[in-house]
């Protein structure tokens, strides 16, 4: 079978879909609505032969299938992979990346630096970032949200739990928008921009060994460079891959779900009225935020031959496991297409499900909360300045990427 021509128009969603079509990209809802009650499982050869569940029940169980789909290669579209399913791939990112057991470790020692006393520790950092931000344009009654705002603290908190410079704030950004938002169709500027990655945390591992153990800062740089499995210490690919996914990974979904967050109270006046009237309800909008416009897709490999839900699934196949699909799921979720303020039953999985499920969960939740937070108490009531100037990337990380707002 050839594969389809990724430029051409999508006739049937069920057999040849395209998570990078425009309309899709703008609201995939729909898609996924028809999907469901046609053919819950799609297919197409579009950068290689790949499948897209839409119903949270088969996400769910594929999640936590991890001998028959392997998280190897977790990237929606893997440049090449439509001529050879086997096609190398340039960084891994552990533990996102591993398979049991390289996972479980690998998982097991990053896991302490996400935990409530360390996102605590954080809280009032992040806080004060987010005043810093406001500062800037709190009297010109206008603002980006996503650029002037939401971009910013995700950086800004991780560089600081990795112990890079704030300094590189920009640097950090590029990569972000060059690897996960234009990468599928720049695949030359993401290649340089992972090498680029590379380089970069390799010399700061690097720097940090040559510290003296006493004089080194508590930071996450710190922690991989002095960490040992059974006795070794960690090499190099895993200990730059790791601050790869830490850097990356925490970059851009947190900016997508803060930018959507401010987003929908822009364009949903009852609702930031609501949430100004009735603070107390900060927690479940937080949480209907994320299953809303729950900004991460992933993959899964399949590592052998199997069949799912009666679609024969081939060695080398991938699996995107659309988790903001199955956060729409109406079997799951009471009127799943509305934006429900007060929803009490949300048992999303916009931070994935199984083995995989985001460690930085805690830390995301944080941010996202301080960050509306501080942008409900120090702005009075906004709104879009041109609704049709809102731009959305897609792919692996779904979020807007332009909210421009006034007051």
């Amino acid at each position: 079978m050839t594969a389809t021509d990724p430029r051409s128009e999508v006739r049937d969603w069920s057999t040849d879909f395209d998570i990078l079509d425009p309309d899709y990209v703008a609201d995939p809802a729909p898609v996924w609505a028809e999907l469901r009650e046609r053919c819950p499982i799609a297919h197409t050869d579009r950068y290689g032969s790949t499948w897209l569940p839409t119903r949270y029940n088969d996400l769910a169980a594929i999640a936590h299938d991890v001998e028959h789909f392997s998280s190897r290669d977790i990237a929606v579209i893997t440049p090449g992979r439509e001529l050879n399913p086997e096609a190398a791939i340039m960084l891994i990112a552990p533990p996102i990346t591993s398979d049991p057991p390289v996972h479980t470790w690998a998982r097991r020692m990053l896991l302490p630096r996400f935990g409530p006393s360390r996102i605590e520790e954080l809280t009032p950092i992040t806080h004060a970032l987010a005043d810093e931000l406001i500062d800037g344009f709190a009297a010109t009654g206008r603002a980006d949200a996503a650029q002037d705002y939401a971009q910013h603290i995700p950086v800004r908190v991780i560089a600081r739990m990795l112990g890079v410079p704030l300094e590189d704030e920009d640097i950090f950004t590029s990569w972000a928008v060059t690897i996960l938002q234009q990468g599928f169709q720049n695949i030359q500027g993401a290649t340089d921009a992972v090498l680029e990655v590379i380089d970069y945390f390799g010399a700061k591992l690097d720097e940090r060994e040559r510290v003296p153990e006493r004089e080194r800062p508590d930071d996450l740089i710190t922690m991989l460079v002095e960490a040992r499995h059974e006795g070794d210490p960690l090499d190099d690919r895993h200990r730059i891959g790791s601050c790869f996914l830490l850097l990356l990974a925490g970059i851009d979904t947190t900016w997508s779900s803060i930018g959507s967050g401010l987003y929908h109270l822009a364009s949903r006046p009852q609702d930031q009225a609501r949430l100004r009237a009735e603070p107390e309800l900060m927690t479940s909008a937080i949480e209907e935020i994320l299953r809303f416009y729950s900004p991460v897709t992933m993959a899964r490999y399949v590592a052998e031959d199997t069949e799912f839900n009666g679609c024969p699934m081939r060695k080398g196949d991938k699996i995107l496991m659309a988790f903001p699909a199955g956060n729409r799921d109406p079997e799951h979720f009471d009127r799943p297409d509305e934006f429900v303020i007060d929803r009490q039953r949300n048992r999303h999985f916009a931070f994935g499900s199984g083995i995989h499920r985001c460690l930085g969960s805690n830390l995301a939740r944080m941010e996202l909360r301080v960050a509306i937070e501080r942008f409900l108490d120090r702005i009075p009531t906004f709104e879009l300045a041109d609704p049709g100037a809102v731009t959305w990337s897609g792919g692996q990380v779904r979020g807007p990427r332009s909210v421009s707002v006034r007051w």
